[in-house]
């Protein structure tokens, strides 16, 4: 299949807790799915590699009765939870508090039973709460920071479920947009009354605005022009040709100084770009394990649109199928009306793309799915085949978010790899410099 892309002992101090944990329990990248003391590290204070022994340093004659607890012991009560208490003695005020929005969330773990870990007076479980989702947010910004926040915010969210945080016109006052939360309104926005709906908005405006001036740069500069191999009099500093320059001065080089002077500094000339008018179709699978890929669409094809040369088309599909090209300009328009969840028909989306072609050598249909079809997958297969044989460009991207780490059915992948498709992962970068190359032609 091809992939188109691409020693001493330490005393901690009373430093503010951290994301990154050391020690056995540090937190791996399946924390996320594996709660537990391993989550609870990660919002536990830093501290060095050596912690001491658990065992809570005994009174004596010389102890300092206003001494506070052990910021080592302290540390591990955070990682382990309650039951540890009685051999790394009691927490302090601070660490208290954190231990108390800790437990509210983690508190909740339904595997904690299978693992043994006795109930506390603090269990979440299904059971009211003196804390409410306002508190705990008000909490964990006050005690933790950033990056631990948001650690707990997401293992909220998407963990835990905990619909308050979007649904709550209180919270959505007060906290802070990001992807995690822009993710969790997309699949609960359907849940909101209006006035919910209009502060959530905000999320959603907050976090497509920040990906936008991430990302629109990258592809405008993968968009300006591919380069070519004919050198260019045009001396512009984003196409000097360092390897060229070099060849074309060493008779100039000075080895007692070991500098070459340069004479006749080359530069690549661009191709001619737009000579005929390029479609590009994104096909995006809005079922709710895609909703990154979702997300990176809508902001790419925003980004997109309006090149010369270019005409995006931006199109949703679970089971039904809805063009969503007429709301590209406005991808915060476009996020409130995609519909997460479903099934996937992914052939009935192809035949769609088929419909919208104008010229089939000068078309490129990207499929964004997991290619898990629940639909016909003989009809999928022969669909792409039947657009490869016409001289259309068939993308097949497992991912198209900052990270493209794909996960997909490869069994459908490698069929329509051996369709002609060219399949894999791709960030929106990426997917600008293939189509950059491809309009360059």
């Amino acid at each position: 299949m091809s992939t188109p892309h691409t020693p001493g002992p330490h005393t901690p101090g009373p430093s503010a807790p951290g994301p990154d944990a050391a020690g056995p329990h540090t937190p791996g990248p399946d924390a996320a799915r594996n709660p537990g003391p391993s989550a609870r590290a990660a919002a536990a204070p830093a501290a060095g590699p050596d912690l001491r022994p658990l065992t809570a340093p005994a009174a004596g004659p010389d102890a300092d009765p206003d001494a506070g607890p052990d910021a080592g012991l302290e540390r591990w009560r955070l990682v382990l939870g309650a039951p540890a208490e009685r051999h790394t003695g009691p927490l302090g005020p601070e660490a208290a508090a954190r231990d108390a929005a800790l437990d509210w969330l983690y508190g909740r773990d339904p595997e904690r039973a299978r693992r043994g870990v006795r109930a506390t007076g603090r269990e979440g479980g299904d059971g009211a709460s003196a804390i409410t989702p306002v508190d705990w947010l008000d909490d964990v910004h006050r005690l933790f920071p950033r990056e631990t926040v948001e650690r707990l915010e997401r293992d909220a969210v998407e963990r835990f479920e905990i619909h308050e945080i979007v649904t709550d016109p209180a919270v959505l006052e007060r906290i802070e947009p990001d992807q995690t939360l822009l993710r969790a309104v997309l699949r609960t926005k359907h849940l909101m009354n209006p006035e919910v709906l209009r502060l959530a908005r905000r999320i959603v405006e907050t976090v497509v605005r920040r990906l936008m001036e991430r990302l629109r740069p990258e592809l405008r500069r993968a968009l300006h022009g591919s380069r070519s191999r004919r050198p260019s009099r045009v001396p512009l500093s984003r196409d000097f040709d360092f390897r060229g320059t070099v060849r074309a001065n060493l008779a100039h080089y000075r080895p007692e100084e070991r500098r070459l002077l340069i004479e006749r500094p080359r530069f690549h000339s661009r191709t001619r770009r737009h000579v005929e008018r390029w479609q590009l179709i994104l096909l995006v699978d809005q079922s709710g394990s895609m909703v990154d890929s979702v997300i990176h669409s809508a902001v790419t094809a925003a980004s997109l649109w309006g090149l010369p040369g270019l005409k995006t088309h931006l199109v949703a599909f679970d089971t039904s199928v809805v063009d969503l090209t007429h709301d590209v300009s406005d991808p915060v328009e476009l996020l409130m009306r995609v519909q997460l969840g479903g099934g996937t028909d992914i052939a009935r989306a192809v035949a769609h793309a088929t419909g919208l072609i104008d010229n089939p050598r000068r078309a490129i249909v990207a499929v964004i799915s997991d290619f898990y079809e629940g639909g016909d997958r003989h009809r999928l297969v022969r669909g792409v085949r039947a657009l490869v044989e016409q001289g259309t460009v068939v993308l097949g991207l497992a991912a198209l978010d900052e990270e493209a780490r794909p996960a997909y059915d490869r069994e459908t992948g490698q069929l329509l790899a051996d369709a002609g498709a060219h399949v894999g992962a791709m960030t929106p970068g990426q997917l600008a410099e293939f189509v950059a190359e491809r309009l360059g032609r």
